[in-house]
């Protein structure tokens, strides 16, 4: 189908649009989305929904974020979006390829980000691969997860201490934790990010971010400002989950007990009760057996340290990049 003349005009530059991105028109989003068929369809949040497409100009898969505009937030998120994309380039993020903010058939107003396409999902669908019904059952390797640990934590020490003003995720999960065609992980989902103003009670440092409840620094129900350590802990958290198995708001997880408390009570001695199961058998790589009790303690220790309740207990990200690269480098060096 041929789109009226009035709805092949160029997207307008977005915040995050950058000279050496491609400028694409609704029409071409349309045409890769398949107009955005429920096939197409990745995932679906409160804010926007992630279809998988193919430009006619270009054969490489792409994501496409379409924002839910009616929705209280959506806009902002799509303008937090693009400032952090505007203002980063990392190898553990998220790389948008074009932006599109343009009208839609309807005259309505209409907003995409198109990222590259991440071939293996979402950590997420690896962690959890019974609650994602269309995904193949798959099992990470301990030394999967230790490259994983390692790429998000290096992603979270560029955003806190590369950057200026320093950037906080606010909202980081296995969902958020995007895997590539060679399982690099990258971060992403950006709608929910604060960069911090070296002005103090400046907005951007006020409480107020949304996050996902589990992965929520306790302080902040406190009223304490946004910083680093949020992400800090919600690190911690993602480490044990990975490691586990277990998402921190399971039904288990009742009467005071959490999922940092329960791997705390099993540490170090009794691991072996609260493990991931498939960290212990039915791998192809005798090493992931032999050397699994070896480097899973101090994994789980960073995850302990990173989750604690009070932020001043907690390690900067810098710290927990150099503990997590000396244990992954002294793993595969056996490996």
């Amino acid at each position: 189908m041929r789109l009226p003349r009035t709805e092949r005009r160029q997207a307008q530059a977005a915040p995050c649009y950058k000279e050496t991105m491609k400028r694409v028109s609704y029409g071409d989003i349309v045409k890769a989305t398949n107009w955005f068929s429920p096939v197409n369809k990745i995932s679906s949040g409160r804010t926007g929904s992630i279809y998988i497409g193919r430009f006619q100009f270009n054969t490489d898969l792409v994501a496409v974020k379409l924002f839910h505009l009616e929705e209280n937030g959506a806009r902002d998120s799509f303008v937090t979006e693009c400032e952090v994309l505007r203002n980063t380039r990392h190898r553990n993020l998220v790389k948008a390829v074009t932006v599109c903010s343009t009208m839609d058939l309807e005259n309505n107003e209409f907003k995409a980000i198109v990222f590259d396409f991440m071939a293996n999902g979402s950590l997420d669908m690896w962690v959890h691969p019974k609650l994602h019904h269309n995904s193949p059952k798959r099992v990470l390797s301990l030394g999967q997860r230790l490259r994983i640990a390692m790429d998000v934590a290096l992603a979270l020490d560029y955003m806190h201490n590369q950057l200026t003003p320093p950037l906080v995720h606010c909202d980081l999960k296995p969902g958020n934790v995007l895997l590539d065609y060679d399982m690099t992980a990258r971060v992403g989902d950006f709608g929910s990010a604060r960069f911090l103003s070296s002005v103090p009670g400046s907005p951007e440092d006020l409480v107020g971010v949304e996050g996902t409840i589990g992965y929520i620094a306790p302080e902040y129900c406190m009223g304490y400002k946004v910083s680093p350590g949020y992400d800090v802990y919600a690190f911690g958290i993602l480490i044990l989950e990975m490691l586990t198995g277990r998402r921190p708001m399971d039904a288990i997880f009742t009467d005071g007990l959490s999922l940092h408390k329960l791997v705390s009570s099993a540490f170090p001695g009794r691991l072996g009760e609260v493990l991931d199961p498939h960290l212990s058998h039915g791998y192809r790589h005798p090493c992931d057996r032999v050397f699994m009790r070896r480097y899973m303690v101090p994994l789980i220790e960073v995850g302990l340290l990173c989750s604690m309740e009070s932020p001043k207990d907690r390690p900067g990200m810098g710290e927990v990049c150099a503990r997590i690269l000396s244990l992954k480098e002294e793993f595969f060096e056996f490996c």
